[in-house]
């Protein structure tokens, strides 16, 4: 985009807070400590290394009692707005993510609180939750899609080049978490990239690019790295 490019039909886009995102797979709702705590807590109790909280800043949670008084905190925030991804066939919650830094006025989000139980992991409903959460950025006018990391964390900065997401360098000593500094890590894809990355994830999420053991047949880095402005090396180290 040049200097002088104007946005005069630029509107702002809406807050995500209250909607929900169906995919074939998954359903993300706004999450709900009555729905969603019991599942959640039960779900992230199969990761008994306790290896998804490494890089958040907060958890792990002792006891259900613990968490739920977590999740109460968060539900009813407008920034970060958090989404239980819910299971299709058990309707159970496995998972959690968020949109937050909603800049309205300048139609930037960004998605982050990524919290994978192992039942999520590796999976094409993760995928397709990932690909929703976007589909919906984009496709209601928002300019800039974020993602952020802390630098130490190699899956987060290669999860995000999977999704098409290209990297826009390491901010040095931008915060404090859990008494540890933290490097972090920015990617992010723009609106005119979309169409290609919306064409991406159809193909790989297609029933057909999965064998009967629910493998991949086309990888998706192999369909987005293709198309990223700028490649995060260490994440492919």
């Amino acid at each position: 985009m040049a200097l002088n490019d104007t946005l005069s039909h630029f509107t702002p886009p809406p807050h995500p807070k209250g909607i929900v995102l169906a995919g074939t797979d998954v359903v993300l709702r706004p999450v709900s400590v009555a729905d969603h705590a019991a599942d959640l807590f039960a779900a992230n109790s199969q990761d008994s290394q306790g290896a998804i909280w490494d890089y958040l800043p907060y958890g792990p949670f002792p006891t259900l009692c613990a968490y739920e008084t977590w999740l109460a905190s968060q539900e009813a925030l407008q920034d970060p707005a958090f989404f239980a991804i819910i299971r299709r066939s058990d309707d159970r919650a496995i998972g959690l993510a968020s949109f937050l830094r909603i800049d309205q006025a300048n139609g930037s989000i960004e998605v982050g609180h990524i919290n994978f139980a192992p039942p999520l992991q590796r999976t094409r409903a993760g995928t397709e939750a990932m690909v929703l959460m976007m589909q919906w950025a984009f496709e209601n006018g928002y300019r800039r899609y974020e993602w952020k990391c802390n630098a130490l964390n190699r899956k987060s900065r290669h999860a995000a080049q999977r999704l098409g997401l290209s990297y826009e360098g390491v901010f040095r000593q931008m915060s404090i978490v859990k008494g540890r500094n933290r490097d972090t890590a920015w990617f992010a894809a723009i609106d005119s990239e979309w169409p290609a990355l919306k064409a991406a994830f159809q193909r790989y999420l297609d029933p057909q690019n999965f064998d009967a053991q629910g493998r991949p047949i086309v990888a998706l880095s192999a369909l987005t790295q293709p198309l990223l402005f700028k490649r995060d090396d260490l994440a492919f180290a």
